[in-house]
């Protein structure tokens, strides 16, 4: 016998069942609220926009590869990008483990900014190669020191893409220094440093750094800042002085002296003429040779002392970090092949320099100072005993 209070066993089948029905509905709303939902780039750029953006990023971050190589004495390849669109709820999913950020922002030639992003590891890598280090053991927390270094390269990586820039566009392309932070988007940190636009253009490129890395480096732009590029880029701005100015409509009293003039002319190139063959008419009416004459030497401007903007001071103080390759000379000498190829462990090449004479210290491959070899904790060094002035050391750099 069964109590009014209970459930027969179909009610309680028909309760289960529905439970279930429920719980596959949920499951399939958040499957499709974590799947991202497909996005048509050209909903936003247009073909011929997304082949000029990858035109601009193969030229420009092809100069980058090249300061980049440089600086970390490695082979440096940047592939061909490709581009797509990413929006902002999934950078998420873009970037789920750490990375690096870099930001930057146009002053000149253009008004924008732009984010480059790598991964943690390979920014760890490139820290360690500018530290000196061979690259193979970087660290895995990333200090300030390695910050910095990576800063200064990515520094130089713009600075040569803005320089390429300036080609592609015939004008002026100059950046802010890069800022550097971590992005960690599952911690929340460095959000802020994502530009605030809600869709972005992503620029991927494939980076390969000797044999270290094999990665991928991300540029990412707002949507309008690549628009304004490529819109410059296949529309170009004419420029005023180059156009062809109309000639003037000549009156009839302007015609009839026109003969006048052409034998003005005719008289002033049988004056000169004239001058050419006899010197002594050289000086002006009095007759006076040139020898008689005053001479003054001609007075210039001293650029030493030239007071710079904050603008071109910042230009000058990113130059001053620019590396330079030191070397010390012994000395030098000449011999023959068969000379050369006689040479074994023990032999002895006589140098052009007397003992004690001053060596020669050049700054990539031109000659800076002289000076004397020392000894300081068992490493050689050399001691500057003389040194070219600051005009003839920027003119050899």
């Amino acid at each position: 016998m069964m109590s009014d209070d209970m459930l027969s066993q179909d009610e309680i089948d028909a309760l289960l069942g529905g439970d279930n029905d429920n719980k596959n509905d949920n499951s399939e709303l958040n499957k499709t609220e974590e799947q991202p939902s497909n996005i048509n780039i050209e909903d936003y750029i247009s073909k011929l926009e997304e082949d000029a953006l990858g035109e601009i990023g193969n030229i420009s971050f092809s100069s980058s590869a090249t300061a980049l190589s440089s600086l970390l004495n490695q082979k440096v390849e940047i592939t061909t990008p490709s581009i797509s669109i990413v929006k902002r709820p999934q950078l998420n999913g873009e970037f789920p483990k750490p990375h690096v950020a870099i930001n930057v922002n146009y002053t000149d030639g253009f008004s924008g900014e732009n984010m480059l992003v790598i991964k943690s590891q390979d920014a760890a890598i490139i820290a360690d190669l500018m530290l000196g280090g061979d690259g193979t053991s970087p660290s895995e927390d990333l200090n300030e020191i390695h910050l910095s270094a990576v800063q200064e390269a990515m520094n130089q990586m713009m600075g040569s893409a803005a320089t390429s820039m300036s080609t592609v566009f015939n004008k002026k392309v100059d950046i802010t220094p890069p800022t550097i932070n971590v992005l960690n988007l599952v911690e929340d940190e460095g959000q802020e440093q994502i530009p605030e636009d809600e869709v972005l253009i992503k620029v991927s490129f494939n980076l390969r750094v000797g044999s270290l890395i094999d990665s991928s480096i991300m540029q990412l732009l707002p949507v309008e800042f690549a628009k304004e590029m490529v819109d410059e880029l296949l529309n170009p701005p004419e420029n005023e002085e180059e156009k062809p100015s109309t000639p003037p409509v000549e009156s009839k009293s302007q015609a009839k002296e026109k003969p006048t003039a052409s034998k003005e002319s005719k008289q002033q190139t049988e004056d000169s003429s004239s001058l050419e063959k006899d010197p002594q008419l050289l000086g002006g009416a009095g007759g006076q040779q040139l020898d008689n004459s005053t001479v003054q030497s001609a007075q210039f401007s001293n650029f030493e002392n030239i007071q710079l903007s904050s603008k071109e001071q910042r230009n000058l103080d990113m130059l001053m970090d620019i590396p330079l390759k030191v070397t010390v000379e012994l000395g030098r000498t000449k011999r023959t092949i068969r000379e050369i190829l006689d040479l074994s462990s023990g032999s002895v090449v006589e140098l052009d320099k007397l003992a004690g004479e001053p060596v020669d210290i050049h700054v990539n491959e031109k000659l800076m100072a002289k000076g004397e070899v020392v000894v300081i904790d068992e490493n050689f060094g050399v001691r500057v005993t003389d040194i070219l002035n600051a005009k003839d050391r920027l003119k050899n750099l």
